[in-house]
């Protein structure tokens, strides 16, 4: 079935009366039906509405003679005549005093304003602590209220009424009535109500026509995106606005993200907004999930994905920071909650983000706290579950602890689709760091991208282990390269001497003194020695005696390896003697140990008992068998004897010293080429793979032939 109208199918003048009547009808009737029979009716609708509908439920009641008396608290004109004035909630008392105790006959008693019985926070005021009598004392009287969506009402209030009623927004199937024919013109020639319905779906028909009737521009255009501007513009509730960014050209990398994100929800939208065929549509909207999990490391621009998504369909876009939700008043942050989808609801399309959503919606029963959260996850459920699948409303949830949710909000049709956006891999950090680069005009040369690129692969300077370079990071090493520059008012291009200059400022350690410096060299220069002399180990990026990257007062950074997932007992035999290099090049060189090799020696014992008890690689005495726990961890001391644990025992100090001495074999081989390594480290204190290619092919051409045998360089994606 098409969903296209023809001009004439429209009317050609529409009143606000008649709008109202058109798009409420079946609940006005309904509502009437009740107050016949006695049942008090309470309708929850915007302010500027509610007199249209008591206008229209008026009309109604009088054929059935059942007289309606309006009480909003403006003096009639035999009250105005001396009297004190007392305000309109006290004339409105003193009316509802007459009408409950002077009343003999049946009538429908009309309550517009009753937010005014109550505080923000949904209580009663002091005012409403006599009104509340009032209303139960007369029971000739049916209650007709009005409830403004924006204020909650006490329970003692909501118990009066038997039935209850929502008239938040339009029903699209009514939308082509609400619209006449002048007004479609401004939409082009096919009017699509279902298009339209897109951008006015919050709003209630008196409002819509209001919009309908101010719409400018020219009849019949050829693209009517103009007028759709002009209503997106008018429908942004408060502070709302549609973000400008666009998903390509403002976010760098992660290609398989914007994959899912346009394959799962961008793509199917769009097909629905093409389509004229109301059994296609509604089948596409049974596909879309309206609540999403964006999860990942912080500073990885999960809500800049949010911000971009909103973008592309044209949507507004609320904002709301978890911990700002929770109040410590009963009902508030609930209340909090209610506005938000209130206000998304009125401004659709729209997208709701709950930053750091783990902090009030956690799994329910690990609260530590008043207990608050557990109401505003119970909230958020009811708020989601009461959407409708033709609102485009949104809710994305950014969270960097997806483990710890609620697994109710996790089920389908709640937040049913999970993104994960992790650390950027080297493409993402190029892309990152080119739109950086082009929107502060930094002038990089694609040398100076790769060393920046490069540079950010692990963990950010003076940070805590784990703290990887995310897309913040980025943006915070451009502003800096950015920073100095305008300080010292340069226009050439950015080279890599700046990137390191913004990477590592502010970020010394006390200076070494030249016997440390000695030390350091040694035990680096041994590393790397024996990394270029032993076949399954990666090739080496970068040797330093700073402490630039990983924290260390000195070393030896790797290409990563060329297979993620397969990792065999020879190249775990060449890590263990690469560690065992460092102290080695001490003894050898120094003649003396230092203590910096306590790290190297702790992952090379850990390596060797992985070998010989997870992984069944400790020869035939031990045999092919796991003898760690299935958490990954040493389980020896319970189930084991003691003679079955000193075979282990042993097992791993042989392999350890196989190793030791391996290591001590090829420095004691390459002595003079240890020795050239430390000479270079101290004098030019960091060498690149490339800087460290030439001057081995000058000075020690064997060492370069192997060095150029090295699996070629390669960064795989960390996640």
């Amino acid at each position: 079935m098409s969903i296209v109208i023809s001009e004439k199918d429209l009317p050609q003048e529409l009143t606000v009366e008649q709008a109202v009547e058109a798009a409420y009808s079946s609940e006005l009737a309904e509502v009437t039906s009740k107050l016949q029979r006695g049942l008090p009716a309470l309708i929850e609708c915007d302010k500027d509405l509610g007199p249209f509908l008591y206008l229209n439920i008026r009309n109604r009641l009088r054929s059935a003679n059942l007289r309606c008396l309006y009480l909003d608290g403006r003096p009639r004109q035999e009250e105005q005549t001396g009297m004190m004035p007392t305000g309109i909630l006290g004339t409105m008392i003193n009316q509802l005093r007459e009408a409950v105790r002077g009343s003999v006959e049946r009538r429908v008693v009309v309550l517009p304003h009753l937010d005014l019985l109550t505080t923000s926070q949904g209580g009663l005021t002091s005012e409403a602590r006599e009104v509340i009598p009032l209303l139960y004392e007369n029971p000739e009287l049916v209650w007709l209220g009005f409830k403004d969506p924006s204020f909650p009402l006490p329970q003692v209030i909501e118990n009066l009424f038997a039935h209850r009623i929502s008239l938040l927004g339009l029903a699209r199937p009514r939308l082509r009535h609400l619209i006449t024919q002048r007004e479609s013109r401004k939409f082009g020639r096919e009017f699509n109500p279902w298009a339209l319905y897109k951008h006015v779906s919050g709003v209630n028909a008196v409002r819509l026509r209001r919009l309908l009737s101010t719409l400018e521009g020219e009849d019949y255009p050829a693209d009517p995106r103009r007028a759709y501007r002009q209503l997106r513009q008018a429908t942004l509730v408060g502070s709302l606005e549609v973000p400008d960014l666009d998903l390509d050209r403002d976010i760098g990398g992660y290609a398989k993200v914007k994959q899912r994100l346009r394959a799962e929800i961008l793509d199917i939208l769009a097909l629905k907004d093409r389509s004229t065929s109301a059994e296609e549509i509604t089948g596409l909207e049974d596909l879309i999930p309206k609540g999403m999990i964006f999860w990942g490391p912080p500073g990885t621009g999960k809500t800049l994905f949010a911000k971009a998504m909103a973008a592309s369909i044209g949507a507004a876009i609320t904002i709301v920071s978890g911990p700002e939700l929770k109040s410590k008043w009963v009902g508030e942050s609930e209340e909090n909650l209610r506005q938000i989808f209130l206000r998304a609801r009125q401004s659709a399309p729209s997208i709701i983000v709950f930053d750091e959503l783990d902090s009030f919606a956690s799994a329910r029963g690990t609260y530590t706290g008043s207990g608050v959260e557990h109401s505003m996850v119970n909230q958020l459920l009811t708020e989601m579950d009461g959407f409708h699948k033709e609102e485009l409303v949104f809710v994305v949830g950014t969270t960097n602890f997806v483990e710890i949710l609620d697994p109710a909000l996790l089920r389908p049709g709640r937040f049913e689709f999970h993104l994960h956006i992790p650390y950027p891999d080297a493409e993402a950090r190029r892309e990152i760091i080119k739109i950086y680069d082009r929107k502060m005009k930094l002038n990089m040369t694609p040398e100076t991208i790769d060393t920046a690129v490069k540079r950010t692969r692990f963990h950010v300077p003076g940070t805590a282990d784990g703290t990887r370079f995310s897309g913040d990071h980025l943006n915070a090493l451009c502003r800096a390269i950015a920073r100095f520059r305008l300080r010292e008012n340069r226009t050439d291009p950015t080279t890599a001497q700046d990137v390191e200059r913004a990477l590592t400022e502010w970020h010394k350690s006390p200076p070494q003194t030249k016997q440390e410096e000695l030390v350091i060299a040694t035990h680096e220069a041994g590393h790397a020695v024996c990394q270029i002399f032993t076949e399954h180990s990666p090739p080496i990026e970068r040797i330093s005696l700073l402490d630039d990257v990983l924290g260390a007062a000195g070393y030896v950074l790797s290409d990563q390896k060329e297979h993620r997932y397969v990792e065999t007992r020879q190249q775990l035999l060449d890590k263990i003697c690469v560690l065992m290099g460092g102290r080695e090049a001490e003894l050898l060189i120094l003649g003396d140990l230092s203590l910096g090799s306590g790290h190297d020696l702790m992952v090379a014992t850990f390596l060797a008992r992985e070998l010989i008890e997870a992984v069944g690689m400790g020869g035939d005495e031990i045999g092919v068998v796991r003898f760690w726990s299935d958490e990954g961890k040493p389980n020896r001391r319970e189930n084991l004897s003691e003679k079955q644990r000193a075979l282990l025992d042993e097992g791993v100090r042989g392999l350890l010293e196989q190793q030791r001495q391996r290591a001590a074999t090829l420095l004691s081989k390459h002595r003079t080429l240890v020795e050239w390594l430390r000479d270079q480290l101290i004098e030019k204190k960091v060498i690149e793979a490339r800087t460290l290619g030439e001057l081995l092919k000058q000075d020690h051409p064997a060492a370069a032939r192997k060095l150029q045998g090295k699996p070629q360089e390669r960064e795989e994606e960390m996640e």
